[in-house]
């Protein structure tokens, strides 16, 4: 029988952040929501997608993330991992890692 595998949409620093995990109950820390076991897509070589590779050097270290009851939006069970994604909390629109360009000539 496969893990049950959750997504989380909460808030943080006024964006919102969408992430998968395999770990969600009540935190020993009183009106917290304890995430653990955060699942990310791994790539070998190209970078497919760099808002999961962003998330992922941010949270990968992370054994268990404790996330205030106020900043979840939604907790779902779903079948399959979609992507992660962080949004803009005013306009909900994707923030995208511009890809660096070389320095203009002179």
């Amino acid at each position: 029988m496969s893990k049950r595998l959750y997504k989380i949409v909460f808030h943080n620093h006024g964006k919102v952040y969408e992430l998968y995990a395999r770990h969600v109950a009540a935190s020993d820390i009183w009106g917290f929501t304890e995430i653990g076991e955060l699942v990310f897509n791994v790539h070998g070589g190209v970078v497919v997608d760099p808002t999961e590779e962003r998330l992922q050097a941010e949270f990968g270290n992370t054994r268990v993330l404790h996330l205030p009851m106020q900043s979840i939006v939604r907790i779902e069970e779903v079948e399959k991992k979609g992507q992660s994604a962080i949004r803009d909390a005013e306009s909900g629109e994707r923030v995208v890692t511009p890809f660096p360009l070389p320095a203009k000539p002179r």
